[in-house]
C-alpha cells in the first residue's frame, strides 16, 4: 500500500509541475512577454498540455488509483491519502474522456483568442474576433459532449470548476438572487444619488500601486512569496504554494480599479499562500473550486476592503497619500462612495448589489452558445440587448460590451463564470461565521489587524485546498450547505443604511 501510494505522489508531483510551468508560461504572456512571442509560446503551451495530459490518463495511473481505491478502507476517510486517491481518480477520470486532439486544439485555440481578443478589444472591433469566438463555442461544445451530461451540455462544462454543483441548481440560486436585486436596484435609484466624484480624480499610477501593495501586506500576503505586476486584466496565479503572484490594471483617473483590484487578487493569494504545505505538489494544493476561491477575493475586497470598520484604518492613510484629492473628504463620504450602487458596464468594476447581473447574463449566454441558439456574428447585439434589458443602460462600443473580459478569448473556461456569482454567496456565509467566532472582528479590521481572521479562514478553508468540494467544506464550516441567506441579509442591511 505505502509503495503505491508513494509511485501515486511522485506521478502526480510531475504533472503538478508540469501544470505549474504552464501557469509560469501563461503569466509571462499576460505581463512581460513582447506581443512577437505569442505563436512561439503557443506551441510550447500546447506541447506541455499535452505531456500533462498523456500523464493525467496513462495506463499506470489508472492502475494506482484503481489498487488505491480498492484498497481505500486502510485510509482515514478525511485524510490526505484517502482525498488525493478520490480527488485524483475523478480528475482521471475527465481526462481520459477528452481526446489528445481536442486537448491540443484547446490550448491552441486559448493562445491564439487571447492576442485576437487584446487587438480586437483594442479596436473596438467585435467582428474581427468573432471567428475564434466560434472556434471557442464549437470547442466547449465539443468538450461537453466528450466530458457526457444528462440534463444539459453546461452540466459538464460547470462541473469541472465547481465539482457537484448542476445547472439547475444555479438556476435556482440565481432566481433567488434576482429576486433581491431587482427590487432593491429599483429602491436605491429612488433613494437618492451618491456623490462618487473623489474617486475619479487624478491619482499618481505608482502611488496606487505602492499604497494598494501595503493594504495586501496588511492583510497578510507574504510577498516574499509573491509579487504585484500590472496586466489588461487583473489576476492572481500559482506557480506553488512558495509563488503566488498578483497583478492589477492602474488608471490615473479612476482610484477603484487598482486599489480594489489588489484587495481582490489578494485574496485569492491568501487561499493559495494558506494551503498546507503537506499538499504541495498534489492534485489538493488548489482552491476547492471556482466559486471557493472567489469567496475569499470578494471576502476580503468587499466584506473587509469596503467595509465601514475598515475605512478607520484605510482613509486616513488614503487621504495621507493623496491630500489633493481626498484632502477636504470626510470619512462617511468616502464610505459612501467606494459603495455607490449604480448600474455600470464593466464586470470587475461593478457594484456588490448589480455585480451579480453580469453573472446571471454570461450564464445565459453561454448556455445559449452551447445550445446553439445564438448567432455569434450576433453576439455583440445580443450582449447590448441584455445589458439594456438586465441594467438599463448599453455600452458605448463593444470594447465596454461584450470584449470586455478576457474570459471568453480562452477556449478553456466555459462553465467558469457562474463562479464569481457563487464566490458572493459563499464568501458572506463564511463572513457571517467568522463574525461569530471573532466577536471583536470589527474593531480589529478598524485598526488594521487581520491576524485572527486569517488564522481563522486558514484553519477552516485555506489548508485543506482541494481536500473537499464546497459542500463539504460548507457542511464543515457553517454547518448547512451553500446558502444565498446571509447574502440577502448583508445586502440588505449595509446598503439599506447607506441609501
Amino acid at each position: 500500500m505505502s509503495e503505491k501510494f508513494d509511485r501515486l505522489k511522485m506521478l502526480l508531483a510531475e504533472i503538478e509541475d508540469l501544470e505549474r510551468v504552464i501557469a509560469l508560461l501563461n503569466w509571462d504572456r499576460e505581463t512581460y512577454m513582447p506581443p512577437g512571442g505569442n505563436e512561439s509560446r503557443s506551441h510550447q503551451i500546447a506541447t506541455l498540455d499535452r505531456l500533462k495530459h498523456a500523464r493525467l490518463s496513462s495506463d499506470e495511473l489508472g492502475r494506482l488509483l484503481e489498487d488505491l481505491t480498492t484498497e481505500a478502507s486502510d485510509f482515514d476517510p478525511d485524510g490526505e491519502e484517502a482525498r488525493i486517491v478520490a480527488v485524483m481518480k475523478r480528475d482521471f477520470d475527465l481526462e481520459c474522456k477528452m481526446p489528445e486532439k481536442l486537448v491540443l486544439d484547446i490550448s491552441h485555440a486559448s493562445s491564439e483568442g487571447l492576442l485576437a481578443w487584446r487587438s480586437a478589444r483594442e479596436a473596438q472591433d467585435f467582428a474581427a474576433f468573432v471567428p475564434y469566438m466560434k472556434r471557442n463555442a464549437d470547442l466547449n461544445a465539443e468538450r461537453a459532449e466528450a466530458l457526457g451530461y444528462t440534463d444539459h451540455p453546461y452540466d459538464a462544462l460547470l462541473d469541472r470548476w465547481e465539482p457537484g454543483i448542476t445547472t439547475a441548481q444555479l438556476e435556482t440560486i440565481f432566481a433567488d438572487l434576482k429576486a433581491t436585486i431587482v427590487p432593491m436596484v429599483r429602491d436605491i435609484a429612488a433613494g437618492g444619488a451618491v456623490d462618487d466624484i473623489c474617486l475619479f480624480q487624478e491619482y499618481n499610477r505608482t502611488e496606487q500601486i505602492r499604497f494598494g501593495l501595503q493594504m495586501a501586506e496588511r492583510f497578510g500576503y507574504d510577498r516574499n512569496r509573491g509579487r504585484l505586476d500590472t496586466t489588461a486584466h487583473p489576476f492572481c496565479t500559482s506557480f506553488g504554494l512558495d509563488d503566488v503572484r498578483i497583478t492589477t490594471r492602474v488608471f490615473s483617473n479612476f482610484l477603484n480599479a487598482s486599489l480594489f483590484a489588489i484587495m481582490h487578487e489578494t485574496g485569492h493569494a491568501l487561499y493559495e499562500q494558506g494551503v498546507s504545505p503537506s499538499l504541495a505538489r498534489t492534485p489538493l494544493a488548489h482552491g476547492a473550486s471556482a466559486g471557493m476561491h472567489e469567496s475569499q477575493s470578494r471576502l476580503w475586497e468587499n466584506l473587509v476592503g469596503r467595509s465601514r470598520p475598515f475605512q478607520e484604518y484605510l482613509f486616513p492613510r488614503l487621504q495621507r497619500t493623496f491630500p489633493g484629492q481626498l484632502g477636504g473628504m470626510d470619512i462617511e463620504g468616502f464610505y459612501r462612495a467606494i459603495n455607490k450602487v449604480h448600474p455600470s458596464l464593466i464586470r470587475v468594476e461593478a457594484d456588490e448589489v448589480t455585480y451579480n447581473l453580469h453573472i446571471m447574463l454570461r450564464f445565459e449566454l453561454e448556455k445559449e452558445i452551447l445550445a446553439g441558439k445564438v448567432e455569434i456574428e450576433k453576439l455583440d447585439e445580443i450582449w447590448n440587448e441584455r445589458i439594456r434589458e438586465y441594467l438599463g443602460i448599453t455600452p458605448p462600443n463593444s470594447a465596454e460590451g461584450v470584449l470586455q473580459d478576457i474570459h471568453w478569448s480562452w477556449a478553456d473556461t466555459f462553465g467558469l463564470f457562474p463562479g464569481y456569482a457563487l464566490g458572493n454567496v459563499i464568501g458572506t456565509q463564511l463572513f457571517a461565521h467568522a463574525r461569530k467566532a471573532l466577536p471583536s472582528l470589527d474593531d480589529q479590521m478598524a485598526h488594521g489587524e487581520f491576524n485572527d481572521l486569517l488564522t481563522w479562514l486558514q484553519t477552516n478553508l485555506y489548508q485543506h485546498g482541494r481536500k473537499f468540494t464546497p459542500n463539504e467544506l460548507m457542511e464543515r464550516i457553517t454547518g448547512s450547505p451553500i446558502t444565498t441567506d446571509a447574502w440577502v441579509e448583508y445586502v440588505h442591511c449595509k446598503f439599506g443604511a447607506i441609501y
